[in-house]
This record gives structure tokens, C-alpha cells and sequence, in this order.
């Protein structure tokens, strides 16, 4: 098991497949097969698991319970959870937990963040005003000091391949208004102090995907490789970033492309999505750059067609606690 504080996992959307890979995730990595963790959430909902569970006072606690049991920070939901079935009535509750889990973040009493996936839809109904995680996260630590270019950044990661967007959920029509030079070197910065701070990179080598086919033909195929990405890549250098020019998408993901860059900027949704999920369908995390605290998760949604069935895979939630714990631990070492 690691050393230092644990990581702590928040439950996420309790009808969904949440509460089952939490269970599945501990029953791996208990015998020290990665970072321990305490999960923020309801002891009594994770007792339906059929695994052991342990409520727990404060995240100090979770060392010495994780062995032999799931250590779990209770705040009891109000509502019952039928499977499947989200609940509005739960959804305040759902939101406490990340807002728990990011307060015990930034006082130091964990060493990062793990969220399992969330349903928008009851939090909407409940009120909730932040399109997802990443923005709420960012909302909750926006008065924290942090030394560094703030994101949020969403990185997806598999294999070997971490790919960064610079537009996340947007229509692709509107994509290339919305890649702009001030968007990209913002990206990229945030990007590089990441690869630094939290991966321990000394010379991080960053690579641009290009909007266009053929990274634009020299303008015959579109102009914002000539007239926007290359300037911001020329200027990011001039920074001190090491980064590429534009290059073609269609030949960036292979293994030999990919050994050649440590992170890629993808310009949009699918150009990191695709090569991330051909690459690891199963185990690609979503991981957050550019904030005062570590964090990651599973790179899947809630599973309600699923939930409650006992089919629901780990993979993604295991490789989002190791990854986790690797992050903070390269901060850790960074002082």
C-alpha cells in the first residue's frame, strides 16, 4: 500500500454502476495493488455490495480500515436507490460528497480525487448549475493559491497516450471559431506546467493536432493551420514550450507517432476520444490539469442500463485511482 494520505472516491450518481466498481476496485487493489482510498459517500448503500465496509471519521483512518474493509466518509442519502432509477431527491447529496471530498483536497487531509461518474439530469432538477465535474471542481477551488496556469484542462489517457482538448462539448461546427490562438497557448501551458508538476517530466514534448486534412495541404484544405495554430505553436516556443506544429490527425496516434510527443493537443471531442478509446476502451481515465488539487475518473458514464446487474467493469475506475495516486505523488516530489 502507499504511504501518505489516502485518495478520496467519490460515489457518484448512486443508481449507477458507481457503488458496484467502487466494491470491485477495493477487492483488487486492498492487498496493495495501488493507492488506498476512502470513499465519500453512503456506508449503508456500499453494504449492498456484498463487501465489507467500515464508516470512518476522517481519511486518517482509512490506512488501517482499507484491508480489511471499504472505508467510507458517511453522509447517508435521503432518499432510496433503486438501480438504475436516479433520484432528484439524492442529487443535493451527490453534489455534497465532491464538495466534501475537494474541501478534504485542499486542507491536505487527502492526496487527491477520484469521482465516479455523476448523472446530470437529477442534478439539473435539483438545481445543480455546473454542466459536469470539471467545471464544479474548478468553481470549488477557484480562491485556492496555485502556482501555475489555471485550467481546467481535460486529458484523456490510455496506454501511453495522453490527449488534451482544447474544445470539449461543442458542436463541430463551431469548433474552428472556437480554436483560437489565445485558447491553444492557454491549453498548451497549462498542459506543459502539467506534465512538470504532476508527471514529472523535466522537458515535456508537446504535440498539436491539426483541425484540417493534411494539416490543411498549405492552405488548399482550410487556412486556421496557417493562420492560427502555427503562429500559437511559433509563439509557445518562443515561451519555452517544446511544441509541434500542426500535424496531420490522421497519422498522430500510432506507436511510433506517439513515442515521439509525452501529450498531444487534440482541437476537438472526437480527435481525442477516438484514438483514447481504440487505444484502452476499458481503461481510459479522464484526468483534470490546472488545478490546486489531483484529479481523476473513470472515463465512462453512469451505467444505468446496467447498474445493479453485477456486470459493470472496473478497469476505468482502477486505472483513474492508480493514475490518482501517481499525480499526486509526482507533486508530492515536486515540493
Amino acid at each position: 500500500m502507499t504511504a501518505g494520505p489516502p485518495l478520496a472516491l467519490t460515489m457518484g450518481e448512486p443508481a449507477g454502476v458507481g457503488p458496484e466498481i467502487i466494491a470491485r476496485a477495493w477487492a483488487t487493489l486492498r492487498d496493495g495493488g495501488g493507492p488506498t482510498f476512502a470513499v465519500v459517500g453512503d456506508a449503508t448503500l456500499m453494504r449492498t455490495q456484498g463487501v465489507p465496509v467500515q464508516a470512518v471519521a476522517a481519511p486518517s483512518d482509512a490506512a488501517g480500515a482499507f484491508r480489511r474493509a471499504v472505508p467510507v466518509l458517511d453522509t447517508p442519502l435521503p432518499a432510496p436507490v433503486h438501480p438504475g432509477q436516479p433520484d432528484a431527491a439524492n442529487a443535493g447529496t451527490v453534489a455534497d460528497w465532491i464538495e466534501q471530498a475537494v474541501n478534504l483536497a485542499m486542507a491536505g487531509e487527502v492526496a487527491g480525487l477520484v469521482t465516479a461518474p455523476i448523472a446530470k439530469a437529477p442534478l439539473y432538477a435539483a438545481g445543480f448549475r455546473f454542466p459536469g465535474h470539471t467545471e464544479f471542481i474548478a468553481e470549488l477551488t477557484a480562491d485556492a493559491s496555485f502556482a501555475g496556469t489555471r485550467g481546467p484542462v481535460m486529458m484523456l489517457t490510455a496506454k501511453d497516450l495522453r490527449a488534451c482538448l482544447v474544445t470539449i462539448h461543442v458542436a463541430l461546427a463551431e469548433v474552428p471559431e472556437l480554436v483560437t490562438a489565445e485558447r491553444i497557448m492557454r491549453t498548451a501551458r497549462v498542459v506543459n506546467e502539467a506534465m512538470r508538476r504532476d508527471f514529472g517530466l523535466a522537458r515535456p514534448r508537446l504535440a498539436l493536432a491539426a483541425l484540417n486534412p493534411h494539416a490543411g495541404e498549405s492552405g488548399a484544405l482550410g487556412l486556421e493551420e496557417i493562420e492560427v495554430l502555427m503562429p500559437a505553436a511559433a509563439a509557445l516556443r518562443g515561451e519555452g514550450v517544446a511544441i509541434t506544429d500542426p500535424l496531420p490527425a490522421d497519422t498522430l496516434f500510432h506507436d511510433e507517432a506517439r513515442a515521439g510527443y509525452d501529450a498531444v493537443l487534440c482541437l476537438y471531442h472526437d480527435q481525442a476520444l477516438i484514438p483514447v478509446k481504440t487505444l484502452d476502451f476499458w481503461g481510459g481515465v479522464n484526468a483534470t490539469l490546472g488545478l490546486p488539487v489531483v484529479r481523476t475518473s473513470p472515463d465512462h458514464g453512469t451505467g444505468f442500463d446496467i447498474a445493479g446487474k453485477g456486470v459493470a467493469r472496473a478497469d476505468s475506475l482502477i486505472a483513474a485511482l492508480r493514475l490518482a495516486g501517481e499525480m499526486a505523488a509526482a507533486r508530492q516530489s515536486a515540493g
